[in-house]
């Protein structure tokens, strides 16, 4: 297929169009449930107040803000795909904006900004003088945003891929991030299965990783290679040259095909962690010296992909075995050792082929 065949073939299957809207007519449409904003999303973005601020000062100067995305379902709501913190900042900052729980949240009080200091402390609404003018709250609810509408009869994979496109790079999410909101987008029960895995004990004290890491979800980003590539073959991974990407689509693969067998996922995955936390604890995950004879330093996550993966694939003998688990594991640094093998130089996607093999070598 030549690459006019291909662009032909893909620009049928994305149907968009172009609407500008006033924000009083957006805030209808939330308010009738016609605007699915998808309040989940908010535990993952961290605009500050400042920059909540900023996007409404822009607003009344009539700066211009980027489009938002929506992709239309077969109901007719409108499902956001980018832009949902402009929308929750200014459904926060008028005082309809609600939660998961469908709690209101506390209006936003402004903060001052470089173009309007007077900003300082103003709400939409307040009974101590600091509230927007009649006047003001008018010209704020014309204002017209510009939509971007994926249609429902564009492909249904069209709004996971323009998510996920929008929502990286430039973005301030981290890639689990971007990876939790398409779990969601997809089917919520699937985030909250992930979720439930990242609560379990033994799992969060063998990881020994910093508040700030599980804070931006990297707790989440691990349980994601583990359920997706703990039955992959390493010769598989050879020809995956970005494994964020991999994980991207992976993922949400593994949960549409596995979801019905969750128990069993969720049987060997405490499991395993209960073993490697009884056994060897936070070392499991960390280098070993063996000229100290020592384990020593942080987490890394070569030793993750090295260790859990492998213990998992064959839980019912290690649990027999469980007193041989941290030979093997020096096992596994001594191979290293023997064959030099490095992964320096190498991206994730390089490095997996590797661990993958040296664990499985040893733990099978």
């Amino acid at each position: 297929m030549s690459l006019q065949d291909e662009i032909d073939l893909k620009s049928k299957e994305i149907h968009t169009e172009n609407l500008s809207m006033s924000i009083g007519e957006v805030m209808s449409m939330y308010s009738d449930k016609d605007l699915d904003i998808h309040p989940e999303f908010q535990r993952f973005y961290r605009w500050s107040d400042s920059q909540k601020s900023r996007l409404i000062e822009s607003i009344l100067l009539n700066i211009p803000i980027p489009s938002i995305f929506v992709a239309q379902r077969p109901d007719g709501i409108w499902d956001v795909v980018d832009g949902l913190q402009r929308l929750s900042t200014i459904f926060e900052f008028i005082g309809i904006l609600k939660n998961d729980k469908e709690e209101l949240i506390r209006p936003l009080s402004l903060t001052e900004t470089n173009l309007l200091p007077s900003l300082d402390k103003k709400k939409w609404q307040s009974g101590n003088g600091d509230s927007l003018t009649e006047a003001q709250q008018r010209y704020f609810k014309r204002s017209r945003l510009n939509f971007v509408i994926i249609q429902k009869e564009s492909d249904s994979s069209s709004k996971y891929e323009l998510f996920q496109r929008l929502n990286t790079g430039g973005s301030s999410l981290t890639p689990q991030e971007v990876r939790n909101c398409l779990l969601i987008m997809s089917n919520e029960q699937y985030f909250e299965k992930l979720k439930e895995l990242s609560d379990f004990e033994p799992f969060i004290n063998s990881l020994n990783i910093s508040d700030k890491n599980i804070d931006e979800q990297y707790d989440k980003e691990l349980i994601s290679r583990f359920l997706v590539l703990k039955d992959v073959e390493p010769s598989t991974m050879s020809s995956v040259t970005d494994l964020g990407s991999y994980l991207d689509d992976q993922i949400v693969v593994f949960f549409e095909t596995k979801f019905g067998d969750w128990a069993t996922i969720k049987d060997v995955f405490e499991r395993t962690f209960k073993l490697i936390e009884e056994t060897v604890g936070e070392n499991a995950f960390k280098r070993y010296n063996l000229e100290k004879r020592v384990f020593y330093g942080g987490f890394i996550v070569s030793a993750f992909e090295m260790v859990a993966l492998n213990i998992a694939k064959n839980i019912g003998k290690w649990e027999t075995q469980k007193d041989q688990i941290e030979s093997k594991i020096i096992e596994c640094w001594q191979k290293i050792s023997d064959d030099n093998i490095t992964w320096k130089g190498y991206s994730a996607a390089g490095r997996l082929p590797k661990t993958i093999s040296v664990g499985q070598e040893v733990f099978a």
